[in-house]
């Protein structure tokens, strides 16, 4: 079945290759090329591949979703775009898959830094983005990759220079206005040698049927330190892979804070290969309610001595919502003094509410420190009780204790703006009885 889609994708695609941006870049035409072959062959991807085994993504084969070839003139509603434009930002706005200059506010910014589209600079200065393209992550992948390495229009390249410390976060805009609208959108982030910055990722969408297929590659050259957040909000009814692949030199030190609460279907990699002595911190929640599905899946690939690892992945789930977790941690043989730790908990609030944990650690090194936890369970009725006869009601309780679960992961939110954002979409999907965010 998911080939009889990659061949109506792959039929509608000749009619829109002329149009794709770096069509006259011969490296850049034979990766789309090749990508289009590894998709038509293999399809979307199916539960028979085991880091797919948990999703079925043959929803999507129900839409031809539609890539926009030029960027957009329909005027977008301001008064809901700034719910999520993040005071203290700079902002670079992609709208159904195009940079947007009119939305995006770069005003400020050090001159040495570089943040343009992907789409402009391709055409005004390859050279920049031809080292970079398609190293942190390939196409044999899995689909979504090829399908979004033949597809994308635009996205945005970042580069930061060595030593340069930015005193504000970059805030990465992605929105959707049409239904049915294929947004493919590829970005590039550069963190040079001992530069220092903070990124942020939104995804928000019309209340509609869309598809968001995006790819960001990550370089953090040696002692550079990068943060990156993911908040993914979008329509209950849209689907959603975002792929996150990071390439840690020496010394180099990342983290990255995922927070996955919008969708029908959501798919979202975080892969990291770490460089000697390099630092690696992922953060994860997901709160699935209704008939969501939320998958994560991460890879930290240990490659050489003394890297240190640390992971927290925690789920909430309500209603028939399905939630995913693999976590997977491999250790090369030349990485001694590896230093790894992973854990999973998840909380179900339903009797029809899922979840499907697997983590994994291979270890080929003798010399190394690993360990990884998981729980699944329900909320602790002794908990419950204690709450009660402190004169506080059975349902205001359960709330309290929820929300206190997922709530660990919103504080590790320094940046005001976002932390306030991500808990008002925390708030959204609890009862609000007994919850009001101005305690928070």
């Amino acid at each position: 079945m998911t080939t009889q889609t990659a061949s109506r994708y792959t039929a509608e695609y000749s009619k829109i290759e002329a149009k794709l941006p770096g069509g006259l870049l011969p490296w850049l035409r034979e990766l789309r090329n090749d990508a289009l072959k590894q998709f038509s062959g293999r399809g979307f991807p199916s539960l028979r591949e085991e880091e797919w085994r948990y999703t079925n993504v043959s929803s999507i084969e129900k839409n031809l979703f539609e890539p926009r070839l030029e960027p957009s003139d329909q005027q977008i509603d301001n008064d809901w775009l700034k719910n999520y434009r993040l005071a203290d930002c700079w902002q670079i706005v992609l709208v159904d898959g195009y940079y947007s200059a009119e939305l995006s506010n770069l005003a400020g910014i050090p001159k040495n830094v570089t943040i343009k589209s992907l789409n402009e600079l391709l055409e005004a200065d390859a050279e920049q983005v031809e080292p970079y393209f398609g190293k942190a992550v390939s196409i044999d992948e899995h689909s979504f990759v090829a399908f979004n390495t033949a597809w994308f229009g635009d996205g945005a390249f970042i580069r930061i220079p060595a030593k340069t410390l930015l005193d504000k976060p970059v805030q990465l805009l992605h929105v959707v206005t049409d239904p049915n609208r294929l947004a493919a959108t590829r970005n590039l982030v550069i963190a040079e040698s001992m530069a220092q910055a903070q990124m942020i990722e939104t995804y928000v969408g019309v209340d509609q049927a869309y598809l968001s297929a995006a790819v960001t590659e990550v370089f953090v050259e040696p002692n550079a330190d990068l943060t990156m957040f993911k908040l993914q909000c979008e329509s209950e009814k849209a689907y959603h892979f975002g792929g996150t692949y990071v390439k840690q030199s020496r010394d180099a030190r990342f983290s990255h804070h995922n927070f996955a609460f919008g969708s029908l279907l959501a798919r979202s990699d975080i892969h990291v290969d770490l460089g000697h002595a390099s630092e690696c911190n992922l953060n994860g929640l997901y709160l699935g309610i209704k008939r969501q599905h939320l998958d994560n899946h991460t890879r930290i690939n240990h490659l050489e001595p003394y890297a240190v690892s640390r992971e927290v992945y925690k789920g909430v789930l309500d209603d028939r919502a399905r939630g995913v977790f693999q976590g997977r941690v491999v250790v090369a043989e030349d990485a001694q003094k590896t230093d790894s730790e992973m854990n999973n908990r998840n909380l179900l609030l339903s009797n029809d509410a899922e979840v499907d944990t697997k983590p994994q650690l291979e270890i080929y090194a003798d010399d190394v420190k690993c360990a990884h936890g998981v729980t699944v369970g329900q909320l602790d009725e002794k908990s419950v009780f204690y709450l009660q006869s402190r004169c506080v009601d059975e349902e205001t309780a359960r709330n309290m204790l929820t929300f206190a679960f997922a709530n660990e992961m919103v504080t590790k939110i320094k940046q005001k703006s976002l932390h306030d954002l991500v808990l008002a979409e925390v708030l959204k999907r609890f009862p609000q009885q007994g919850i009001t965010q101005d305690w928070l």
